[in-house]
């Protein structure tokens, strides 16, 4: 018997629909294979054998080989029966699209919300009656209209809310054989509770799973019956949250969407390589550092905090070095050159000679460029002329795009922005004809 009165919890219908497997299902599609019968992995980088990383493999390629996302290139087996396709960032868009369009035929445009490249959260409670008999009915007519329309296969959690519906998705629709799952408030003690796998609930990671075994929380249960007032106080608005997920709570309305207090503009790079020298990382560092200006001068924005992370090598982290993150408030500025100055002194403050394989650069503290302040130890005329020059730059590359303009730096051998510039999302772009 349930221990919270729902009354007053919005009784709703939410669809969150997944695309399954969604790049190597569309790589399937377009090789005229079933998404569900093919054994095909997208591995990103796929002719280096260190830095590759699998996106997506088909659910036989999960269940015959042991294949998993993010799993790397030398961890998959090698053997011709697995299909390996190099990933088509703007294809898959295309068809997140097309399948989101059909969504629309079934929801208002405002109560469909993309929830990510291959997951969609559709309100149907003033909709779905035109459809069908029961949500189940119209959830399967989507299914086998989609399917019908681009060969993909679609699964649907449906709950009385958005954090109900990705409950039931995640924990029920994944494994039914229907690839549907409907949950309601009363099925919380029965469906969620019993769950001792904390990582495996949505919004729930390794890092916070491990928080909560160390607080005595050993499973959904006992989260749903810990003193929220604790939980809060231990892990503060976080904890809120996840008590309130713990009972299926979720007073978001789909239509109503969120700004942010606080935006932040970064760029970030898993390298080709192991990098081990001074010059190389400066190369990365400057250039990342040179995107995130350009970007933030787009819109039309200064920042007033920078941050430059760097993670280390699997070898460093044998030896229990696993990189840093720091960050440094400055006067408020999107100029170039200043700004690499900054992530060169946080990069020469914290870098010992590591081994790195991935770099992040982020702006934080944003206001709007209406005003600049002032550099003391740099004359008003030079402030002015960078400023111009910077503003030269973006509209040559916004013109005749990043490769055809770059400093000789980005041309030595640890430079990666020529080879960053045609992708989407850290993978190549691709179209639909390669």
């Amino acid at each position: 018997m349930l221990e919270y009165n729902y009354s007053n919890e919005p009784h709703g219908l939410v669809f969150m629909i997944d695309s399954k497997s969604f790049y190597a299902s569309v790589e399937s599609v377009d090789r005229g294979l079933n998404p569900l019968k093919s054994v095909l992995v997208v591995m990103s980088l796929a002719d280096n054998t260190n830095g590759g990383l699998v996106l997506a493999a088909s659910p036989e390629a999960k269940k015959q080989y042991g294949v998993s996302n993010v799993m790397r290139t030398r961890d998959v087996p090698r053997t011709d029966k697995i299909i390996v396709a190099e990933p088509r960032m703007n294809y898959y868009i295309e068809k997140n699209v097309a399948i989101n369009n059909i969504f629309k035929e079934y929801s208002a445009e405002e109560d469909v919300h993309p929830y990510s490249i291959d997951e969609s959260l559709l309100d149907m409670e003033k909709s779905w009656r035109l459809f069908g008999n029961t949500p189940i009915e119209v959830a399967q007519r989507i299914q086998k209209e989609v399917r019908d329309q681009l060969g993909i296969y679609l699964t649907v959690g449906i709950g009385d809310n958005p954090a109900m519906a990705k409950l039931a998705l995640d924990l029920g629709a994944k494994k039914s054989p229907q690839l549907l799952s409907r949950w309601h408030y009363e099925d919380i003690p029965q469906k969620l509770w019993p769950i001792t796998d904390l990582s495996s609930v949505w919004s729930i990671g390794k890092r916070t799973e491990k928080h909560l075994k160390r607080m005595g929380i050993n499973s959904m249960y006992d989260l749903a019956h810990t003193n929220p007032y604790a939980i809060r106080e231990e892990l503060g608005v976080i904890g809120s949250q996840l008590f309130a997920l713990s009972w299926g709570i979720d007073r978001s309305v789909i239509r109503q969407h969120f700004t942010p207090r606080s935006k932040s503009y970064g760029n970030s790079q898993v390298l080709p390589r192991d990098y081990r020298t001074d010059a190389e990382l400066r190369v990365v560092i400057r250039e990342l550092t040179e995107q995130v200006a350009a970007r933030i001068r787009k819109h039309k924005q200064l920042t007033k905090c920078i941050s430059l992370s760097v993670g280390f090598s699997y070898h460093e982290h044998d030896l229990g070095h696993h990189g840093f993150s720091k960050q440094m408030k400055i006067d408020a500025t999107n100029q170039t050159t200043r700004l690499v100055l900054y992530t060169e002194q946080l990069f020469e403050n914290n870098w010992n000679g590591e081994e790195v394989r991935n770099i992040a650069v982020y702006c934080t503290h944003l206001q709007d460029d209406n005003a600049e302040q002032l550099d003391l130890f740099q004359q008003m005329e030079i402030s002015i002329k960078q400023r111009k020059l910077d503003a030269t730059m973006d509209q040559l590359r916004k013109r005749f795009g990043i490769k055809k303009l770059v400093k000789l730096s980005s041309l030595t051998e640890g430079g990666t922005a020529i080879q960053r510039a045609g992708l989407v999302g850290g993978h190549r772009g691709g179209n639909a004809y390669e």
